[in-house]
């Protein structure tokens, strides 16, 4: 359901466009520099975020693309939950599960948790030619959350700003785990791109991810390098060609601060990231360079994730073991604000401040 007031339509400086599309309700910020797109009507997916002086779309799109839920209809259910089958690539939010199904205090939580499918209000808070801003807000179904997030843009810069919290609505404490999952694919991505990433260290899994899995299991060690499976070392700083055919899972934690690079070396063009690192301590890493064989990939994607999260290992109920989840006590809330830039001419990167500005 949307909540607006009557405001006059522009075509030129920051601006808003309403639009449905496969059925859902689908919200644009624009700018000089940037197009966001924001599938409201499906978990605030960001299908696309466009650079316009290079027409690069950084985010990666799954071939099932943005499949409505009208009227899909399985033939059986998905035990692991729908995820899956709705997923478009892009962007999503994770709570207040992240990774694989569980189930916690009797609900049963699907891949990624609720808030990824569930359909988000919203209403606009700023609608100017200097600046513009949305507020999504959504209740989660089967644990007793509130979640509300604005998104701006300026029309001087081509940074996405988010501020959001999470509230427990419920009369006992929760546990939870937050995330946020952009993937990135070609063409912004290919062998010519880097990573950069403030001093941290990197585990891998301790089983394989995949049988196409080219990194060894169970390390720890400093970023970027680490073993493959063969005992060569691996740069995971570099994204690899599709012709490795691989699949992977590594987690990047014990950061400096919170903040990542993805440059683009052929292209020159990049986008980053800040996050608040003391509620997102860990980035967890997907790569699936044409790897992912079988369902649901079917050797049809080349594409990277870097997802900054508050947990490890993935689910809700593995981190609570390992005690790394969050914690709202009854009624408590948490606040976070992030930036995301595109930005192009750039051969490395250093660092982001909080508001976007590279350095």
């Amino acid at each position: 359901m949307r909540y607006q007031s009557y405001v006059h339509e522009r075509n030129w400086g920051a601006r808003i466009t309403e639009f449905i599309y496969h059925g859902y309700a689908m919200v644009a910020l624009d700018n000089r520099f940037l197009r966001i797109v924001v599938a409201a009507g499906k978990g605030t997916d960001i299908v696309e975020f466009l650079y316009k002086p290079l027409d690069v779309d950084f985010m990666w799109r799954s071939y099932a693309g943005l499949r409505t839920s009208c009227n899909f209809n399985p033939t059986i259910a998905n035990p692991n939950g729908s995820f899956i089958d709705f997923y478009t690539g892009g962007w999503q939010e994770m709570l207040p599960n992240a990774g694989m199904d569980c189930t916690y205090k009797g609900a049963a939580l699907g891949v990624h948790g609720e808030v990824c499918l569930l359909p988000w209000s919203y209403h606009i808070v700023r609608n100017s030619p200097d600046d513009v801003a949305i507020t999504f807000c959504v209740r989660t179904a089967r644990t007793p959350f509130y979640v509300e997030k604005t998104l701006s843009i300026n029309d001087q810069d081509p940074v996405l700003h988010i501020d959001e919290f999470v509230r427990n609505e419920a009369d006992e404490p929760m546990d939870l785990m937050w995330g946020y999952h952009p993937a990135f694919g070609w063409p912004f991505i290919d062998e010519s791109c880097r990573i950069f990433l403030p001093p941290c260290r990197v585990r891998t899994p301790e089983e394989y991810t995949a049988p196409s899995s080219r990194l060894e299991r169970g390390q720890d060690t400093e970023w970027p390098l680490v073993q493959g499976r063969n005992g060569e070392s691996v740069d995971l700083s570099r994204i690899p060609p599709p012709e490795v055919h691989s699949h992977d899972m590594a987690y990047m934690y014990d950061f400096q601060d919170g903040w990542y690079a993805l440059v683009n070396g052929s292209r020159r063009v990049g986008f980053g990231l800040r996050w608040e690192k003391n509620t997102f301590p860990f980035l967890w890493f997907w790569q699936v360079y044409r790897g992912g064989m079988g369902y649901p990939w079917f050797g049809t994607n080349y594409t990277a994730a870097l997802e900054p999260v508050s947990s490890y290992p993935q689910t809700l109920t593995q981190a609570i073991k390992a005690n790394t989840q969050l914690v709202l006590p009854a009624g408590g809330e948490r606040r976070t604000r992030l930036a995301a830039v595109a930005f192009s001419d750039r051969g490395e990167v250093r660092g982001i401040a909080p508001d976007g500005k590279l350095y």
